[in-house]
């Protein structure tokens, strides 16, 4: 009886088993990638799991040992019978693989296919492609993203966001397919929606926050836009006076064969009935920047290059009214530029000659600049390749032009992709202009010039920029002829001028080449003559340009020694101010690295070292780096390191030496300085000794043979 139970049971187990099977197998030809990869890597565990039984059994073998003979007679036919199974499974499996890796270049190739239809355009035959590779291989993400793109392009928003889906499902991760997901929701309304897509791209990847930024805008304006639009409808239909003025107006614009002066009288209407977004919004909903495409007149007047009076006055009131339409509002913006008419007339208009009409013209591309979306806009639809060129003509403007070329162009330094285009005009474009308004710094607008020269040098941030400035022996020319002005002309408009150029020319040391070297000690000749001025602001940047420019020339370096640079700095080190402290003790580092004469001047100015002691106390390690090593310089002049036996410096370079700077220059300074200062005086070798220093100046000793 007990038997015959076993051998139920051992039955019931048996059924179990190709029950799971079956199941295994339904999940390998389920359409469902992720069922699909599950019962792979279920049938896989199987595989490992049946290995394992087949060797225990063998050991069983071995032993020998047989108990209930009935049962094992049923369980051998059991593992025979699943043997045999999985063994159909295994070679099913193999099977499968070939037929996948078949398919898989076979859906390659179709991808291909669809690639190139979408290239050209052609999104249908795309989607077909697509859809072909999918049934060769159901589980492949970039068919199904690639599909969705396609979609998209057609209107086929729904089923974007299927393909969407389905290429999650094969990937989780899939940045791209949140994206068009994204993409799919907004053009569907389903901003919410949308924004979750775009969040997720965030948690996938958080170097991802330009593009989240950038998709999370278009949402949100796409959702203004549409508000905006309802209400303004609701105005309408109300039969509000004003909303209902903008659609009449627009039509009466429509009338062909009118003239220009009717035109212009139509505009300068439709201009004071926008006040407020509403109106904004009726303008772009009635297609008022058609007015261009639409009407020959208005164009035909408007892309004129010699206008006439009344021309002239057509155009002032186009812009009069994209100001006003444009005016806060970024949806209007954006089709503004999409206008081919407009677009290729600006840098026309700002050409022109004409100062209304440039004056206009400015006053509409401020709008775009002073706020982040619209110097993409501008970056994004304008070749802005010869525009700083143009914007910087207005300099020598005497009225409001020259103010407002200068803001859009700081503006625009906040652009990589400006910086970029600026590079193809700088050399031939921009430099000869640039150079020519320094050397006519009398005769532009100076404010308007100070603010021009600083827009140059943030540009030098930019790598490429900087060099090709560096390398214009103009620039540097002219850069020095302005100086001279000031110095014989100190005036407050020569003061912002000058003190914008210091800040040029120090950036543009950060370079190194020959034409430096050429200008080096005129340069620094300037400088010295500079460090009298009564502007506390001017003398910084004085120092500051010659921290960078002795390094390049030992003439110059022998010429500011000659002039005392040793004591006018010590003096400004003692008047303290952290920037020029870090200048002027970088100053003096790189003199008495290589002048005796320096070294001298130095120990004769600073008497005791009282201002080096101090420096090594400041909590700016550039500072307290570059004061050892002009300590450890000057240690050679004899009597130097005895005039410091009352001192405590050793304490200070030890508490140096042995810390924990992030510049390891510090250390290595204060450990040089230490070490010269017991070998000029013996008897600070006693004080180390008692401060328990010996260990980290032997430790040191490196950096003293190095010397």
């Amino acid at each position: 009886m007990l038997a015959d139970q076993e051998q139920e049971r051992d039955f019931q187990r048996f059924l179990r088993r190709l029950d799971e099977i079956s199941s295994l197998v339904q999940g390998l030809n389920s359409p469902d990638p992720a069922v699909k990869e599950k019962a792979i890597a279920e049938t896989e565990e199987r595989l490992r799991d049946q290995e394992t039984c087949k060797e225990e059994e063998s050991k069983t073998m071995v032993n020998r040992t047989v108990i209930n003979a009935r049962a094992s007679d049923t369980a051998n036919a059991e593992t025979a019978n699943t043997e045999g199974f999985l063994a159909v499974l295994e070679k099913d499996a193999k099977e499968r693989a070939k037929r996948r890796k078949r398919n898989e270049r076979l859906a390659n190739a179709l991808k291909e296919k669809g690639n190139d239809a979408f290239r050209k355009g052609d999104y249908g035959t795309a989607i077909q492609r697509y859809t072909e590779g999918l049934e060769k291989l159901k589980d492949k993400q970039e068919l199904y993203t690639n599909r969705a793109q396609a979609y998209l392009k057609v209107h086929e928003y729904e089923k974007a966001i299927g393909d969407c889906e389905w290429a999650l499902k094969c990937n989780e991760k899939c940045i791209k397919a949140y994206f068009l997901m994204g993409k799919a929701h907004r053009a569907l309304k389903h901003y919410s929606e949308s924004r979750q897509c775009y969040e997720k791209i965030l948690q996938i990847d958080p170097q991802k926050e330009s593009l989240f930024k950038d998709c999370i805008n278009e949402v949100n304006l796409e959702e203004k836009r549409m508000k905006d639009e309802e209400t303004a409808m609701k105005e309408v239909r109300s039969g509000n006076v004003a909303a209902l003025s903008i659609k009449e107006l627009l039509q009466k614009l429509e009338r062909p064969d009118q003239s220009i002066l009717y035109y212009t009288g139509g505009i300068r209407l439709l201009t004071g009935a926008v006040k407020h977004c509403t109106e904004q919004t009726l303008f772009r909903t009635n297609n008022g920047f058609s007015i261009l495409k639409d009407n020959e007149a208005v164009r035909r007047a408007f892309c004129a290059e010699r206008k006439n009076t009344a021309e002239v006055d057509l155009s002032v009131s186009l812009l009069f009214l994209w100001q006003a339409v444009c005016t806060g509002n970024e949806e209007n913006q954006r089709l503004l530029l999409t206008q081919p008419d407009v677009n290729a007339q600006l840098p026309k208009l700002l050409s022109s000659g004409v100062p209304e009409i440039q004056k206009e013209t400015l006053a509409l591309i401020s709008l775009y600049s002073e706020n982040e979306n619209g110097r993409r806009l501008l970056v994004r639809h304008q070749d802005l390749t010869k525009w700083l060129q143009i914007l910087m003509t207005f300099v020598s403007s005497t009225d409001a032009r020259a103010s407002s070329a200068v803001n859009i162009l700081s503006d625009l330094t906040e652009e990589e992709r400006f910086k970029t285009q600026c590079r193809v005009m700088l050399s031939t474009g921009v430099l000869p202009l640039f150079t020519q308004l320094l050397t006519s710094a009398k005769l532009v607008n100076q404010a308007a010039l100070a603010r021009c020269i600083g827009v140059m040098g943030n540009l030098c941030a930019d790598v490429a920029i900087r060099m090709q400035m560096a390398e214009c022996k103009e620039c540097w020319q002219a850069c020095l002829k302005l100086v001279d002005e000031y110095l014989a002309v100190s005036t407050p408009e020569y003061q912002a001028c000058l003190f914008a150029v210091l800040g040029l020319i120090m950036n543009l040391l950060l370079e190194s080449n020959v034409t430096i070297q050429y200008f080096a000690v005129d340069l620094s000749g300037r400088c010295m003559s500079l460090l009298g001025d009564k502007d506390g602001r001017i003398v910084t940047r004085a120092i500051g340009v010659l921290s960078r420019i002795l390094p390049a020339s030992s003439s110059a370096i022998e010429e500011v020694v000659k002039g005392g640079v040793v004591k006018k700095m010590i003096k400004f080190l003692k008047a303290g101010g952290q920037i020029t402290s870090n200048y002027g003790i970088k100053t003096l580092s790189i003199c008495t690295r290589s002048s005796r004469q320096a070294q001298e001047d130095l120990v004769k100015s600073d008497k005791r070292f009282s201002v080096l002691l101090k420096l090594l106390d400041s909590e700016n390690e550039m500072i307290v780096g570059n004061a050892a090593f002009c300590l450890a310089q000057c240690l050679v002049v004899p009597g130097a390191a005895t005039a410091l036996l009352d001192s405590d410096v050793v304490m200070i370079l030890l508490k140096h030496a042995g810390g924990d700077a992030t510049r390891t220059s510090v250390q290595q300074n204060a450990a040089i300085a230490l070490g010269k200062l017991c070998v000029a005086e013996p008897r600070h070798l006693f004080q180390l000794r008692k401060l328990n220093g010996l260990a980290i100046l032997n430790s040191s000793m490196k950096y003293i043979q190095s010397t």
